[in-house]
């Protein structure tokens, strides 16, 4: 592949077999960059198990109020959205676990009586496995976005690898929209369950909102009829792979190990699907341009 290559792994739920496609993408691409940006839950390197471990704070901006400076006029307070101030007991209370970091308060105060301090609100982890860089944020437990983490971890100036795989947290809210938008590519992983083709729409609808590019695996599959299967054929959508109910798989993926790197129809299989999953983006390109 001559061309660097973003590619976003989606699902609508958690369970689906994401970070099984995406641990598995990165590994047989051989030199590649694993983002898990599942922060409150990332366990990707329970498979990769990195060496060469480093780690890095990451802080947001909040509020600090000078009691001395502040004459109660609340108007910090009024103009919050996300309730972060209240004025209790004559004093500003600045509840940090909901700010937004905007920085709107300080603005709107006639006192200059807020500033910012930082709060860090969780870490990103590196280390490095056979020529995988893999790169982990963790989000401290209680903290009401991890955005800020994600944001970190894709704008590092040492990301230079030729393929990037981003294991995206599960569904469809802000935080997973932050970690598709650099995306040259998407793959939505879905169940063959009813369930499965709910959140399966979720991960489509987004998108399609983003007007990105995007296939579909379908993991976990068995004879008979795959809802999820189902929904991709009434709307067009291709599918890039399928991969069967198994058992050893299952074993496998359950003991920690890197399935395609243990057996070598799935080594073959994952590798076919990160080839077929770079000429479908080299053909949007050229479409596109």
């Amino acid at each position: 592949m001559e061309s660097r290559l973003k590619i976003a792994v989606l699902s609508g739920k958690g369970g689906t077999g994401k970070t099984l496609v995406s641990v598995n993408l990165a590994y047989t691409a051989k030199k590649a960059l694993y983002l898990d940006c599942d922060v409150e839950e990332p366990n990707g390197h329970l498979f990769f198990k990195p060496d060469n471990l480093s780690k890095k704070d990451v802080s947001v901006k909040i509020p600090y109020v000078n009691d001395y400076l502040c004459n109660g006029c609340k108007k910090c307070v009024d103009f919050c959205k996300f309730n972060a101030l209240a004025y209790i007991n004559n004093k500003v209370k600045v509840f940090s676990e909901v700010c937004h970091s905007c920085g709107g308060c300080i603005e709107v105060c006639p006192e200059n009586a807020i500033s910012e301090i930082n709060k860090s609100i969780g870490k990103i982890e590196k280390g490095n496995l056979e020529g995988v860089t893999v790169v982990s944020g963790i989000l401290n437990t209680g903290e009401a976005s991890g955005v800020p983490i994600i944001k970190a971890m894709i704008d590092d100036e040492n990301i230079n690898e030729q393929v990037t795989i981003v294991d995206c947290p599960p569904g469809s809210a802000c935080i997973v929209m932050e970690s598709i938008k650099d995306s040259d590519y998407c793959l939505l992983v879905a169940e063959p369950t009813l369930f499965g083709s709910h959140n399966l729409k979720m991960v489509y609808d987004l998108v399609r909102l983003f007007k990105k590019p995007f296939g579909v695996v379908l993991n976990k599959t068995q004879d008979g009829f795959n809802p999820s299967k189902e929904f991709c054929e009434n709307n067009k959508i291709k599918i890039l792979s399928e991969i069967p109910f198994d058992v050893e798989l299952g074993k496998l993926n359950s003991d920690g190990k890197i399935v395609s790197k243990e057996n070598r129809r799935y080594h073959d299989l994952f590798a076919k699907l990160l080839t077929d999953i770079t000429k479908e983006a080299q053909n949007e390109a050229i479409i596109n341009s």
